[in-house]
């Protein structure tokens, strides 16, 4: 029996239809969208660490796009200042404004979320009389600007005899953070089953005993949320440091000020160096909570 020889036909490959063009051009035009934001927003950062690098004869506004001239080890190899110099410089002028503002940043969120958490549970899961028009008169706190309460905030600390230095700032950013960390517990909570409230009441469980078995072990998502954004509102604030503090006792955003203002010629590398080290705090917790951020922002403060 002979064997039969089957000559197989190469397919000729089918054309893109127009739709698949049309989304594979859709595609294009995002990622090259995405890559132009991600290059704008990026140019900042580049002119902060190029700048940095730079020897204080190098430094020069006009040319800040640049590259160094002479980069640091090479500049230490003739002997004369280096970018390094910026960043020992800089460092030396912020470490301790650092540790003041970790001081402020960590308890203010920590104590806010916590505060924030027992008002979003109240106003949710107890309806007192007038409870909506007092849910009112806390958001309201998120709306008064903060130029408007500087007077009479100055005059409160200077008759109660409160310190210029970060426990007075601590207090502040307590009270101010409260508004939004209730809104953001509030409508959370507002998502949480009933069932689980009352299998915990026919448990025995009376209401703050059903917050601490129930409701806080569900709230990462809501702490999440909050300590990030207190976080970054105390590390970042200047206007209340500035009339609540000085110098010696602030914060690091007075510090960065002072670094980049205090001689009579600015060293605008040491300026950039402090900026870059300054801002290392809150990226690093975006960077490790970031991802739950988004998750916990969706799953509480768009409820209704």
């Amino acid at each position: 029996m002979s064997a039969t020889i089957v000559e197989t036909v190469p397919q000729a490959r089918t054309a893109p239809t127009p739709q698949r063009q049309r989304k594979r051009m859709g595609r294009t035009a995002k990622y090259a969208l995405l890559i132009l934001f991600v290059i704008v927003v990026l140019m900042p950062v580049y002119v902060l660490v190029v700048t940095s690098l730079k020897p204080p004869s190098d430094v020069n506004p006009a040319t800040s796009w640049g590259l160094p001239v002479r980069w640091p080890w090479e500049a230490a190899v003739e002997g004369g200042p280096t970018g390094f110099d910026n960043w020992k410089t800089a460092w030396e002028a912020l470490a301790a404004p650092l540790g003041r503002t970790f001081l402020l940043a960590i308890p203010a969120s920590l104590i806010s979320a916590m505060l924030g958490s027992m008002n979003g549970f109240v106003l949710s899961r107890w309806r007192f009389p007038h409870a909506d028009l007092v849910f009112t008169f806390i958001l309201f706190g998120m709306f008064i600007p903060y130029q408007a309460i500087m007077t009479p905030l100055v005059q409160m600390k200077t008759s109660l005899g409160m310190p210029s230095n970060i426990s007075t700032l601590l207090v502040v950013h307590i009270i101010y953070g409260l508004p939004i960390c209730t809104l953001i517990f509030r409508n959370y909570y507002m998502g949480v089953p009933v069932e689980l409230m009352e299998a915990s009441r026919v448990d025995g469980s009376g209401m703050l005993g059903s917050y601490w078995r129930i409701i806080l072990p569900l709230s990462l998502p809501g702490f999440v949320v909050t300590i990030i954004w207190q976080f970054t509102s105390a590390w970042n604030d200047y206007l209340f440091a500035l009339f609540l503090t000085n110098v010696q006792g602030g914060p690091v955003s007075l510090a960065l000020v002072n670094l980049s203002q205090g001689a009579q010629l600015a060293n605008y590398g040491a300026a950039m160096a402090g900026a870059l080290i300054a801002s290392l705090p809150t990226l690093v917790v975006y960077i490790l909570l970031g991802k739950y951020f988004i998750g916990g922002l969706m799953s509480g403060s768009v409820k209704s």
